[in-house]
């Protein structure tokens, strides 16, 4: 997906800039071409001011996106996912492990996951950033409790893991 967003926007690094920040934030382009987050409208100046750019390249924005077939059904397809919890999961007495690992690997969830089940850990939500939108992407898994030493060592046997680190 990212890719062929990145070609539509080429040589308009406002607009990309614009179609990046909403596709990380979820936010969506309804029907009738207003920015959305769910059923809460989003208004071109403050998407603006969060892109570092002008309201109108927003609105030039979702004016392009809504013209071409292949945009609009990817930018009135995307649904929020909803709230994620690393900030707050110390007060709510949660553990966070963040895990690194090179960009292409395979199977880093299902190992990371085996290793915490099998310490009895039950995870609350996973979060693992695209690396066609960040070069540098984490796995972000929250679980039920603080996270043992024993198992982060397990994690860093993981082939392609290169660093984890708790919160």
């Amino acid at each position: 997906m990212w890719k062929e967003i990145t070609k539509f926007f080429e040589g308009a690094p406002s607009k990309l800039k614009v179609a990046k920040l909403m596709v990380e934030l979820g936010f969506s382009v309804n029907e009738a071409g207003r920015i959305v987050c769910g059923n809460v409208e989003i208004s071109d100046a403050d998407l603006a001011r969060a892109a570092g750019t002008d309201r109108r390249v927003v609105r030039q924005t979702v004016e392009e996106i809504m013209k071409d077939p292949l945009m609009k059904r990817i930018f009135t397809g995307i649904k929020p996912a909803g709230s994620f919890l690393k900030e707050i999961a110390p007060a709510l007495g949660y553990g966070v492990v963040e895990i690194r690992a090179k960009p292409d690997a395979v199977g880093v969830i299902s190992h990371a996951t085996k290793h915490i089940s099998e310490a009895g850990i039950s995870i609350r939500q996973i979060l693992a950033e695209d690396p066609e939108l960040n070069p540098d992407p984490k796995l972000l898994i929250i679980t039920d409790r603080k996270v043992p030493g024993e198992v982060i060592s397990k994690l860093l046997t993981i082939p392609t893991v290169t660093k984890v680190s708790l919160s």
